[in-house]
Order: C-alpha cells, then sequence, then structure tokens
C-alpha cells in the first residue's frame, strides 16, 4: 500500500483516534491548572491541598499495566467506550462538589484509575494497526491533537470560568468530552486485516511469558530508555518559566519562550514522525532524544543571552514527546501486536515514575535556595543515558533475534 493511501483509507480512524486522545483522560490535564483559583477561592482549600492533585498521578500509574492488558484482550473500539463512560461523567461530579477536598481528590482518582484507557496505549493501537508505511507521520498526527486542542480549548474555558463559573465549565467540558467519546467510537472501526479477517483474540498472557519481556534486552531498553528521557519532565510540565528567569529573562521574554517551546514540540513531532518512515528507530532516538541534553547543558552555563535561551528550549522543546513515538514504533516492530498497549502501559508507567522521582529531586536540589543548574546537569546526564538505551535497541535487540533464531 502507498504512504499517502495509507492516510486515504485509514483517515477516520485516525481522526477518531485523534478525537478520543484528545478528550480523554488529557484534557483534564491541559484545563486543571485553570479551575485552581476560582476553587481555593470558593472552598478555601490551600495552595498546597491542590497541590496534592499531582500525586494523584501515581494511583493512574498503579492501574495502568491492568488498562493496557484491558485494551489488548477488547481492542481499541471497546476501551474508548469505557473510558468515555467514566470521563464526561467525571467532569458532572465535579461540577456538584460542595467543599471538601476529599470530594475533588476522590472524583479525580476514580476518573483517573478507569479513565486511564483512553489515552495514549489505546489510540496509538488504532495507528498501528492499520498503518505501516506512514505509521511514524500518522503517530505524529495522533500525539499532536492534544497539545492542539489544549491550546484551543484553554483560553475559552478560561473564559466560561470567568464569565459563568466554574461549574458551568465543568458541565461544558463534560458535554463536549460525551461528544468526541461518542464520534471516535463511531469513527473508529472494527479491525479487519488486508485480507478481511478480524483481530485475532489477544494472546494469553502468564508470568512465564511475562518473564521472557522481562529478559528481552529491546524491552529492558526501552522501559529504561522512557525512564532517563522523562527524568527532566518536570521542567517543562511547571518549571518552565522559573527557570528561564533565573537565567535572565524578563517575565515577558519568558512567556515568549514557552510559546517557543510550544511551536518546537509540534515542530519535532512532524520531523521526527516523517524521519520514523525513512530510518532506522534507533537512530532516530539518539538524534532525536540526544538533542535535550545540549539544550540543558546551556541553560546550565553562565551563557544567558536571549538567543541562547531560546536555542536552548528549542532544543527540548524538539524532542519533547518523541520518545513517545519512538517507543511506540520500537513496540509495534519489535514485539507481537497482541501484547501492544500492555507493553506500552509499562513504559508509560516508567515515565510517571521517572517524573514524580525527578519532581522529587528538583525539590531536594531547590532546597534553601538552591538554583537549577545542579538539576540541569543530572537532566543532561540521564537524557543523554536514555538516549543511548533506545539506540541500543537496534543494536543488542538484533543480536537477541539472532540467538533466538540459532535456538529455534
Amino acid at each position: 500500500m502507498g504512504y499517502l493511501n495509507e492516510f486515504r483509507l485509514n483517515w477516520t480512524n485516525l481522526l477518531g483516534a485523534g478525537l478520543g486522545l484528545a478528550f480523554g483522560s488529557a484534557f483534564n490535564h491541559y484545563m486543571m491548572n485553570l479551575f485552581g483559583p476560582a476553587l481555593i477561592g470558593e472552598f478555601g482549600w490551600s495552595r498546597s491541598q491542590f497541590a496534592l492533585v499531582g500525586s494523584l498521578g501515581l494511583i493512574g500509574m498503579l492501574v495502568t499495566p491492568i488498562a493496557g492488558r484491558i485494551a489488548d484482550v477488547l481492542g481499541p473500539r471497546t476501551a474508548t467506550m469505557i473510558g468515555f463512560s467514566v470521563i464526561p461523567t467525571g467532569f458532572i461530579a465535579l461540577s456538584f462538589m460542595t467543599g471538601p477536598i476529599w470530594q475533588f481528590y476522590t472524583i479525580l482518582m476514580v476518573k483517573s484509575a478507569i479513565g486511564i484507557i483512553a489515552t495514549t496505549m489505546t489510540f496509538t493501537r488504532v495507528v498501528i494497526e492499520r498503518f505501516d508505511r506512514a505509521r511514524g507521520m500518522a503517530l505524529a498526527c495522533l500525539l499532536s491533537c492534544p497539545p492542539l486542542v489544549g491550546a484551543i480549548a484553554a483560553p475559552i474555558i478560561g473564559h466560561i470560568i470567568e464569565v459563568d463559573g466554574w461549574r458551568t465549565a465543568y458541565r461544558v467540558m463534560a458535554l463536549v468530552s460525551a461528544t468526541a467519546g461518542i464520534a471516535a467510537v463511531m469513527l473508529i472501526s472494527k479491525y479487519v486485516d488486508a485480507a478481511g479477517n478480524r483481530r485475532p483474540p489477544a494472546p494469553k498472557l502468564d508470568w512465564a511469558e511475562f518473564r521472557e519481556f522481562c529478559r528481552n534486552p529491546v524491552f529492558v531498553l526501552l522501559l529504561a530508555g522512557m525512564f532517563l528521557v522523562n527524568f527532566p519532565q518536570v521542567l517543562v510540565s511547571s518549571q518552565m518559566s522559573i527557570m528561564m528567569m533565573e537565567n535572565g529573562a524578563s517575565a515577558a521574554y519568558a512567556t515568549a519562550l514557552v510559546s517557543i517551546y510550544a511551536s518546537t514540540v509540534i515542530v519535532g513531532r512532524f520531523i521526527g514522525g516523517y524521519a520514523l518512515d525513512r530510518v532506522a528507530p534507533h537512530f532516530v532516538a539518539i538524534v532525536s532524544l540526544g538533542l535535550p541534553a545540549l539544550g540543558f547543558l546551556l541553560l546550565a552555563s553562565p551563557i544567558d543571552a536571549g538567543w541562547a535561551l531560546a536555542l536552548a528550549i528549542s532544543l527540548v522543546g524538539l524532542a519533547q514527546g518523541a520518545e513517545t513515538d519512538v517507543a511506540s514504533v520500537l513496540t509495534s516492530r519489535r514485539f507481537a501486536i497482541g501484547h501492544y498497549s500492555f507493553i506500552l502501559s509499562l513504559l508509560m508507567t516508567s515515565m510517571g515514575l521517572a517524573s514524580a522521582l525527578g519532581s522529587m529531586l528538583l525539590s531536594v536540589t531547590l532546597h534553601g535556595g538552591g538554583n537549577f543548574k545542579l538539576f540541569l546537569i543530572i537532566c543532561a546526564a540521564a537524557t543523554l543515558g536514555g538516549a543511548l538505551c533506545f539506540f541500543l535497541t537496534g543494536t543488542m535487540g538484533a543480536r537477541h533475534d539472532r540467538r533466538m533464531g540459532e535456538l529455534a
């Protein structure tokens, strides 16, 4: 099948997956900070209580592998139905809160624990099953949907909160999410291969096979790589403006740098997607995932000129999210498709753990008036190590395959 022909035949499934990914669990991720001031102001919660919301992601990490296995067994379409039966309901429940902080925590925990199924591990499988030659570019299109929707929806939801109140905003989000979920289910068709056969049942997964995964060097390297390259995640998720201002940027220029970062993220995704369709994934990984190390070292250096900050943040942005594209392609090429969502869910768990531990280490390094330099140097080393792990999947993976062939 031709490169563009894959898009012509499968664009409805790609659109459905994009809607599901953008308006699933990721939708609340991009909107959460908008509700903070209104909720704190009305209910008198402290900022530290509201900040604990970030730790609720650890609950999602515990159930992510279970959700991945469900997506493998039931298929993305049914998994989407399950996820979107909870996410809009959660938004409605949030709109009826009466004040106790435990209500907020409980609703978000339930929404996270079940809604986690409406995330990357489910919707990338839609692409993996239907795209081959254009897999990298299709993944780039899919994974660009959440930040694009977030950029468009954030000012709209913010305006609704300001004019009509946070309760109305949550109900609007529930309506939008439910509508997008229904559209996603309708657009994602039941999988049928080139010969007209439906998806075979997911293979059984017993402890012996799981141990085999753990002994596979490709899996171990992917797990380590995902952990290391996501260790600096806290910098881009919540500390960017503060870090830029510490490096001498004005408040206005720090805001401009955030915009530059967001733009380079999308550009980097499409460059990476194009490259993945033409170059071996491990070569793409060493280049794209190694770039942030240069950016972190530049930020840690004494150079604080505006051009240097813009260059550094652009290098970080070009690679942001590339690990998901590379990991999705490598997982789909190196493991049975029947286990795809489960394996990717384990990689996502590694990613979440790295982000949490990175946040803790940053807190330690900043304690007592410290600056970002030590943490930036650690991040540069971690990023280089992660890029190397992804690169070694090409050499060590091939060696493992030859050994397995000889044993067979």
